[in-house]
């Protein structure tokens, strides 16, 4: 595979060290829980703010490495992840268990008294773990992109 013409490594780059110092803000959270979240609106505010940005962040990614790539420009944030698959960018399990966190964006963006707190602080764990796992897929396949290799081979 040869190095997609367009695609911008130093902008992904960014982003990507973006998703990094995001999940480094939930690390110094310590403990989220539903109850923290309901009665610190400081931490509310912040763990809402930090999982809204790494789904957009992580869909800017996506969306720019598949467009570049020829294929349709995503949808929405969540078929992004699915998009990035399927050229390659993520495992698809990885896209599948990812995905969802978009729907939990779209919730704390815009209907924002419908927010189950219990799921946004299960959320925290779940998000470091699966936009760390991103960080290290996307790397991996621009580094394999930028030798002129497939990342899967």
């Amino acid at each position: 595979m040869t190095s997609i013409p367009g695609l911008n490594i130093e902008s992904v780059q960014r982003r990507l060290v973006a998703i990094r110092e995001r999940l480094g803000e939930l690390r110094q959270l310590d403990a989220v829980t539903a109850d923290r979240l309901a009665e610190d609106w400081l931490t509310r505010a912040a763990v809402e703010r930090v999982l809204t940005q790494l789904v957009e962040l992580a869909a800017q990614v996506n969306t720019h490495i598949v467009t570049v790539a020829g294929n349709v420009p995503p949808a929405d944030y969540r078929g992004s992840f699915v998009a990035a698959a399927e050229i390659g960018a993520l495992p698809a399990d990885l896209a599948a268990k990812i995905a969802p966190s978009a729907g939990l964006r779209n919730i704390l963006v815009h209907q924002y008294l419908d927010a189950d707190l219990e799921i946004v602080a299960t959320s925290v764990g779940q998000a470091i773990g699966d936009y760390a796992a991103y960080v290290r897929a996307v790397a991996t396949w621009l580094n394999a992109q930028s030798a002129g290799t497939d990342a899967r081979e």
